[in-house]
């Protein structure tokens, strides 16, 4: 009873006419920048934080928006996937197996739309998981101490090969720099500048907002620079985006199992929606077997994807909200947003700032409808802006980052710290180093040393402090076997590969 009397406290938030707007105005960018290929979610909300700030919002609106424009892209990712064979973000990568073959076949507007109902499907499920779960981890989560929550911390550190799709070393050369990065500024304990360099803008730390931006946008547009080969493909003809009840019906056990699948991996810290997007699509065949033509435009090869991702990226937030850990390279930069506003996600959060917890939760309930809304009836209209030239988007996107960043502490400095950034982002995608263990370094870092000093404060100088309760080495064992199992997973993709 105490859940649905905060989900109706949450209602009254996310249904007064700013937050409304927001999420529509959410929904409709995150769907677009999800439809362009390469931008995706991570580069998206990014992208749109310094706007939150600069138009004064409050964090309950700030996060509504975002959260909104982080399912918009999802929604969006499939479009450039089904109609141009180019997944919008990487979770989309599987929507264009079975997605493409059914618009070569002139079935491209009845891939749409069943796409969108899977992904309502999907998502819808995930935030009643958010709903009903993210209390009961929290409730568990009031136990931890410092050491625990250092436990905590090296599980995030632990998982960061699941975020992304490169190799573990290369994942934790990333995280060794962030956590390095994480350390600029005045020491938390002796007040002792490090690594400042004599600028006292560094003395707080590294800017997050303009490190974000630049990480992701800015070494977006300057790998688009480098390419300058590239041109608009022609998209397909659509036809109808209303799939049939026939479809429907056949379609919607492959929804349920992969809504199913794409929550439970989306929950686990590092798992992500690619993850929770392959196995829905993998375990759907090997479940129909040969009743089943996928890689051959089967429709249920689109739904199944489809709704495992965004299940998944639903899922991530609960970690995000209950335990301060990011379950995916977005909700890690929603954590930025969090932080910036000097908001600690983790359990108090859920007594500390209900309206915006519960807001946000009924919002995104809202933001589903409003999705299936636009991506049934306009989906040909999203569809269009595939063939927006891309030498006008990107400058539009640089445009959108500069003035955002500087407009945040109206400093120069910021901006040199974002391009600064932007060129460490295109040299670590150049080397394949993925980006989002950095930001996770340079998030979590601060508090993962201050949870270590306090612990150590606490003990004396006795590491057994760490290894001291039940909580901490369950929180450790889960921690290996996360990397075990990735790296199992790692094994059968090259061994079905060679296959």
């Amino acid at each position: 009873m105490d859940i649905l009397a905060f989900l109706i406290q949450g209602f009254a938030v996310a249904i007064e006419p700013q937050n409304l707007f927001l999420a529509l105005v959410g929904c409709t960018i995150g769907t677009l920048i999800g439809a362009l290929p390469g931008l995706g979610p991570v580069n998206g909300v990014a992208l749109l934080i310094p706007l939150a700030f600069n138009f004064g919002l409050s964090p309950t609106a700030a996060l509504i928006l975002l959260v909104s424009v982080y399912y918009g892209t999802m929604y969006g990712g499939r479009i450039s996937s089904i109609v141009l064979n180019i997944p919008g973000d990487e979770p989309a990568m599987m929507t264009t197996l079975d997605g493409y073959p059914m618009a070569l076949k002139g079935r491209g507007g009845e891939a749409l739309g069943l796409s969108a109902v899977a992904s309502f499907v999907g998502a819808t499920i995930a935030t009643i998981g958010l709903t009903l779960f993210a209390p009961l981890l929290v409730g568990f989560a009031i136990r931890f101490g410092p050491a625990e929550y250092f436990a905590l911390f090296m599980l995030a550190f632990a998982t960061i090969g699941g975020v992304t799709s490169g190799s573990y070393t290369k994942s934790f050369i990333a995280a060794c720099l962030g956590l390095l990065l994480g350390t600029v500024g005045l020491d938390p304990a002796s007040g002792i500048s490090r690594y400042t360099f004599g600028w006292y803008e560094l003395y707080d730390g590294v800017d997050f907002i303009a490190a974000l931006v630049g990480l992701f946008a800015i070494s977006e547009c300057l790998v688009f620079l480098e390419d300058t080969r590239r041109s608009n493909p022609v998209g397909q003809q659509l036809g109808s985006a209303v799939p049939g009840m026939k479809r429907a019906r056949q379609c919607a056990p492959t929804i349920a199992r992969g809504s199913l699948i794409g929550f439970i991996a989306g929950v686990l810290p590092g798992a992500g929606a690619s993850l929770g997007s392959f196995l829905a699509y993998t375990l759907e065949k090997r479940w129909l077997g040969r009743k089943g033509d996928f890689g051959n435009g089967d429709p249920r090869g689109v739904a199944a994807p489809e709704a495992g991702n965004n299940a998944a990226a639903g899922g991530a937030l609960i970690p995000m909200l209950s335990l301060g850990i990011p379950g995916s390279g977005t909700t890690a930069i929603l954590l930025a947003l969090l932080l910036s506003m000097n908001i600690t996600p983790g359990p108090l959060l859920f007594d500390q700032q209900p309206d915006m917890v519960w807001g946000l939760v009924a919002a995104l309930f809202i933001g589903n409808i409003m999705l299936l809304i636009l991506n049934v009836p306009l989906v040909g209209l999203f569809a269009r802006v595939l063939r927006a030239p891309t030498w006008l988007l990107m400058p539009v996107v640089m445009l959108v980052a500069f003035v955002g960043v500087y407009s945040l502490n109206n400093s120069a400095f910021d901006l040199y710290v974002m391009l600064a950034f932007g060129v460490l982002g295109y040299v670590l995608r150049k080397l394949e180093i993925p980006t989002v263990p950095v930001v996770l370094g340079l998030l979590l870092g601060g508090q993962m040393e201050f949870n270590l000093r306090r612990a150590m404060a606490i003990s004396g100088g006795d590491w057994s402090i760490l290894f001291g309760s039940g909580i901490s080495i369950g929180i450790y064992v889960f921690a290996i076997a996360l990397i075990l199992a990735g790296m199992l997973y790692s094994w059968w993709l090259e061994r079905s590969g060679e296959r």
